[in-house]
Protein backbone atom coordinates (compact mmCIF):
# COMPACT_ATOMS: atom_id res chain seq x y z
CA UNK A 1 0.00 0.00 0.00
CA UNK A 2 1.29 3.27 -1.24
CA UNK A 3 2.49 5.92 1.82
CA UNK A 4 -0.34 8.08 0.74
CA UNK A 5 -3.07 5.36 0.58
CA UNK A 6 -1.94 4.74 4.59
CA UNK A 7 -2.17 7.96 5.50
CA UNK A 8 -5.91 8.09 4.05
CA UNK A 9 -6.55 4.57 5.47
CA UNK A 10 -5.40 6.04 9.11
CA UNK A 11 -7.54 9.11 8.96
CA UNK A 12 -10.73 6.99 8.04
CA UNK A 13 -10.22 4.83 11.15
CA UNK A 14 -9.31 6.97 13.51
CA UNK A 15 -12.80 8.82 12.54
CA UNK A 16 -14.59 5.31 12.21
CA UNK A 17 -13.62 4.45 15.59
CA UNK A 18 -15.45 7.13 17.14
CA UNK A 19 -12.13 8.69 19.21
CA UNK A 20 -13.41 12.10 20.33
CA UNK A 21 -9.82 13.98 19.07
CA UNK A 22 -9.39 14.28 15.71
CA UNK A 23 -7.20 12.84 14.04
CA UNK A 24 -3.60 14.61 12.88
CA UNK A 25 -1.67 13.70 10.27
CA UNK A 26 1.86 15.89 9.66
CA UNK A 27 1.77 15.43 5.70
CA UNK A 28 5.04 17.15 5.83
CA UNK A 29 6.97 14.43 7.91
CA UNK A 30 10.14 16.98 8.39
CA UNK A 31 12.73 14.52 6.77
CA UNK A 32 11.70 13.64 3.13
CA UNK A 33 8.38 14.03 0.42
CA UNK A 34 6.70 10.78 1.50
CA UNK A 35 3.33 10.89 0.51
CA UNK A 36 3.61 13.32 -2.18
CA UNK A 37 4.62 13.28 -5.93
CA UNK A 38 5.74 15.52 -8.54
CA UNK A 39 4.42 17.55 -11.61
CA UNK A 40 7.28 19.57 -13.11
CA UNK A 41 6.03 19.98 -16.98
CA UNK A 42 9.76 20.85 -17.09
CA UNK A 43 10.87 17.61 -16.53
CA UNK A 44 8.25 16.03 -19.40
CA UNK A 45 9.70 13.23 -21.38
CA UNK A 46 12.59 12.02 -18.92
CA UNK A 47 14.89 15.43 -18.82
CA UNK A 48 17.06 16.08 -16.69
CA UNK A 49 15.92 19.13 -14.45
CA UNK A 50 17.12 20.36 -10.86
CA UNK A 51 14.45 19.34 -8.25
CA UNK A 52 12.29 22.08 -7.54
CA UNK A 53 11.31 20.59 -4.17
CA UNK A 54 13.68 18.98 -1.34
CA UNK A 55 14.00 18.47 1.93
CA UNK A 56 16.79 20.10 4.21
CA UNK A 57 17.41 20.67 7.46
CA UNK A 58 13.69 19.77 8.52
CA UNK A 59 12.35 22.17 5.77
CA UNK A 60 10.84 21.51 3.11
CA UNK A 61 11.39 23.96 0.25
CA UNK A 62 10.02 24.90 -2.51
CA UNK A 63 13.20 26.64 -5.05
CA UNK A 64 10.45 28.36 -7.47
CA UNK A 65 11.84 27.01 -10.37
CA UNK A 66 11.42 24.60 -12.65
CA UNK A 67 7.80 25.84 -11.88
CA UNK A 68 5.36 23.22 -10.66
CA UNK A 69 3.71 21.63 -7.97
CA UNK A 70 4.47 19.04 -5.09
CA UNK A 71 0.86 17.22 -4.91
CA UNK A 72 -0.24 14.84 -2.07
CA UNK A 73 -0.72 11.04 -3.39
CA UNK A 74 -4.05 10.68 -1.24
CA UNK A 75 -6.84 13.08 -1.57
CA UNK A 76 -8.95 14.51 1.42
CA UNK A 77 -12.32 16.31 2.18
CA UNK A 78 -13.37 18.14 5.78
CA UNK A 79 -10.66 18.89 7.59
CA UNK A 80 -8.38 21.98 8.97
CA UNK A 81 -4.66 22.37 7.26
CA UNK A 82 -2.16 24.09 8.89
CA UNK A 83 0.61 25.56 6.70
CA UNK A 84 3.96 27.36 8.37
CA UNK A 85 5.87 28.99 5.74
CA UNK A 86 8.50 31.98 5.51
CA UNK A 87 10.10 33.83 2.32
CA UNK A 88 14.10 33.40 2.86
CA UNK A 89 15.29 35.82 0.76
CA UNK A 90 13.56 38.01 -2.33
CA UNK A 91 9.74 37.24 -1.67
CA UNK A 92 7.48 35.88 -4.67
CA UNK A 93 4.66 33.72 -5.62
CA UNK A 94 3.63 30.37 -4.11
CA UNK A 95 -0.06 28.66 -2.81
CA UNK A 96 -1.48 26.11 -1.74
CA UNK A 97 -3.82 24.37 -4.14
CA UNK A 98 -6.88 22.29 -1.59
CA UNK A 99 -9.36 19.88 -3.62
CA UNK A 100 -6.76 19.58 -6.61
CA UNK A 101 -7.66 17.01 -9.11
CA UNK A 102 -6.96 17.15 -12.75
CA UNK A 103 -3.53 18.01 -13.63
CA UNK A 104 -2.83 20.77 -15.63
CA UNK A 105 -6.01 22.06 -15.94
CA UNK A 106 -5.11 25.53 -16.67
CA UNK A 107 -2.24 26.64 -18.50
CA UNK A 108 -0.47 23.61 -18.99
CA UNK A 109 0.79 23.45 -15.48
CA UNK A 110 -2.03 24.08 -12.74
CA UNK A 111 -4.01 21.17 -11.67
CA UNK A 112 -7.93 21.43 -11.10
CA UNK A 113 -8.07 23.14 -7.68
CA UNK A 114 -8.91 26.16 -5.52
CA UNK A 115 -5.77 27.88 -4.66
CA UNK A 116 -4.80 29.71 -1.03
CA UNK A 117 -2.29 32.41 -2.03
CA UNK A 118 0.87 32.67 -0.24
CA UNK A 119 2.15 35.29 -3.03
CA UNK A 120 3.93 38.09 -1.01
CA UNK A 121 1.40 41.32 -0.50
CA UNK A 122 -1.71 38.73 -1.45
CA UNK A 123 -1.47 35.90 1.35
CA UNK A 124 -5.20 34.90 1.46
CA UNK A 125 -6.58 35.18 -1.48
CA UNK A 126 -8.52 32.64 -3.25
CA UNK A 127 -7.75 31.80 -6.73
CA UNK A 128 -10.09 29.55 -8.99
CA UNK A 129 -8.20 26.71 -10.91
CA UNK A 130 -11.26 24.75 -12.58
CA UNK A 131 -12.59 25.20 -9.39
CA UNK A 132 -14.95 28.36 -8.38
CA UNK A 133 -16.84 29.56 -4.85
CA UNK A 134 -18.64 32.28 -3.62
CA UNK A 135 -17.72 35.06 -1.36
CA UNK A 136 -19.54 38.29 0.37
CA UNK A 137 -18.91 41.57 -1.50
CA UNK A 138 -18.08 39.34 -5.14
CA UNK A 139 -17.91 42.04 -7.34
CA UNK A 140 -16.24 44.70 -4.96
CA UNK A 141 -13.46 41.84 -4.31
CA UNK A 142 -13.66 40.21 -7.94
CA UNK A 143 -14.49 42.62 -10.63
CA UNK A 144 -17.92 42.66 -13.19
CA UNK A 145 -19.88 39.49 -12.49
CA UNK A 146 -19.90 38.91 -16.39
CA UNK A 147 -16.14 38.00 -16.04
CA UNK A 148 -16.09 35.88 -13.07
CA UNK A 149 -14.83 32.06 -14.06
CA UNK A 150 -12.35 29.55 -13.71
CA UNK A 151 -10.27 29.55 -16.57
CA UNK A 152 -7.64 31.41 -18.37
CA UNK A 153 -9.86 34.16 -19.93
CA UNK A 154 -11.97 34.77 -16.74
CA UNK A 155 -11.16 36.98 -13.54
CA UNK A 156 -10.49 34.39 -11.27
CA UNK A 157 -8.59 35.71 -8.27
CA UNK A 158 -10.58 36.88 -5.56
CA UNK A 159 -9.28 39.14 -3.00
CA UNK A 160 -8.28 38.38 0.47
CA UNK A 161 -9.69 40.79 3.33
CA UNK A 162 -6.44 42.64 5.21
CA UNK A 163 -3.76 43.90 3.95
CA UNK A 164 -1.52 43.24 6.56
CA UNK A 165 -1.66 39.99 8.28
CA UNK A 166 1.44 39.10 6.55
CA UNK A 167 4.54 39.11 8.81
CA UNK A 168 7.88 40.94 7.92
CA UNK A 169 10.05 38.97 5.65
CA UNK A 170 11.93 36.29 6.73
CA UNK A 171 9.71 34.99 9.77
CA UNK A 172 7.05 32.77 9.73
CA UNK A 173 3.68 32.94 9.05
CA UNK A 174 0.98 30.79 9.84
CA UNK A 175 -2.04 29.61 7.25
CA UNK A 176 -4.69 27.67 8.49
CA UNK A 177 -7.60 26.35 6.12
CA UNK A 178 -10.47 24.82 7.12
CA UNK A 179 -12.52 22.87 4.56
CA UNK A 180 -16.06 21.57 5.62
CA UNK A 181 -18.35 20.56 3.03
CA UNK A 182 -18.74 23.09 0.22
CA UNK A 183 -17.27 26.10 2.79
CA UNK A 184 -13.59 26.93 2.64
CA UNK A 185 -12.04 29.87 5.16
CA UNK A 186 -8.67 31.21 5.06
CA UNK A 187 -6.61 32.63 8.79
CA UNK A 188 -3.89 34.18 8.49
CA UNK A 189 -1.67 34.23 11.85
CA UNK A 190 -4.41 34.29 13.43
CA UNK A 191 -7.02 36.99 11.35
CA UNK A 192 -9.48 35.62 9.27
CA UNK A 193 -8.55 36.80 5.62
CA UNK A 194 -11.05 35.10 3.44
CA UNK A 195 -14.23 32.56 3.41
CA UNK A 196 -16.50 31.35 0.63
CA UNK A 197 -19.21 29.35 0.16
CA UNK A 198 -21.27 26.46 -2.71
CA UNK A 199 -17.29 25.50 -3.63
CA UNK A 200 -17.99 23.44 -7.07
CA UNK A 201 -16.01 20.60 -5.29
CA UNK A 202 -15.46 19.03 -1.50
CA UNK A 203 -12.50 16.72 -1.52
CA UNK A 204 -9.49 16.61 -3.22
CA UNK A 205 -5.32 16.52 -3.05
CA UNK A 206 -3.47 19.20 -1.61
CA UNK A 207 -0.49 20.56 -3.78
CA UNK A 208 2.18 23.49 -2.85
CA UNK A 209 3.33 25.18 -5.94
CA UNK A 210 6.93 26.24 -7.34
CA UNK A 211 6.10 29.45 -8.72
CA UNK A 212 9.57 31.66 -9.29
CA UNK A 213 10.61 32.49 -5.38
CA UNK A 214 11.86 29.99 -3.18
CA UNK A 215 9.48 29.56 -0.08
CA UNK A 216 10.04 27.24 2.86
CA UNK A 217 7.91 25.11 4.55
CA UNK A 218 7.73 23.64 8.41
CA UNK A 219 4.55 22.29 9.06
CA UNK A 220 2.24 21.31 6.67
CA UNK A 221 -0.30 19.19 8.71
CA UNK A 222 -3.96 18.22 8.53
CA UNK A 223 -6.60 17.88 11.46
CA UNK A 224 -9.59 15.81 9.92
CA UNK A 225 -13.38 17.56 11.03
CA UNK A 226 -14.92 14.22 9.86
CA UNK A 227 -17.56 13.27 12.31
Amino acid sequence: MKHGSLVLFSLLVACSTGSSAPAKVALWNGRDLSGWHVDVPAADGGKTVEPSFVAKDGLLISKGSPEGHLITDASYADYRLTVEWRWPGEPGNCGVLIHASKPRRLYGMFPQSLECQLHHGNAGDFWCIGEDIVVPDMEARRGPKEKWGSDEQHARRIKNLTDDSEKPLGEWNTMVIECRGRSVSIQVNGTLVNAGTDCTTDRGQIALQAEGAVCEFRKVELESLAK
